[in-house]
């Protein structure tokens, strides 16, 4: 009599379990509800408030979300693999970018002028 390979004569829908304390779950949970486990990521929200905020951050801190790009939550968004999630992420990457440019415009020309003016008036006490 031929042996049979009875791994595939278990039935393959059988419940998940918790990998901490083996309980029953559901396969859309994202936490177990008996010990709290993270068992996986939750999508990220693409409501408006929370691209708002996302843009936002984008846009007013662009040097700061530059050296903190890992914690930024534009990257998170980038890196999704939720299509409407990582369009986030890229609009916020070229938010990120544009106001970077142009706070480097401002302050370039910011400088630009008070240098020039400290000239000005050095050259007027000098003429004198």
């Amino acid at each position: 009599m031929p042996h049979e390979d009875l791994s595939q004569s278990v039935p393959a829908t059988q419940s998940p379990v918790c990998p901490t304390c083996h309980q029953g779950i559901k396969p859309e949970y994202y936490f177990c509800p008996n010990c709290g486990t993270m068992l996986h990521q939750a999508p990220l929200s693409t409501e408006p408030l929370a691209q708002f905020w996302i843009y936002a951050f984008s846009i007013i801190l662009p040097m700061i979300a530059f050296l903190f790009v890992t914690r930024w939550p534009g990257m998170k968004y980038y890196r999704s693999e939720d299509p409407k999630a990582r369009l986030v992420g890229q609009v916020a990457w070229v938010l990120l970018v544009l106001s970077t440019i142009g706070t480097s415009w401002y302050i370039y020309n910011w400088t630009q002028n008070a240098v020039n003016t400290a000239v000005n008036n050095i050259n007027t006490d000098m003429s004198f």
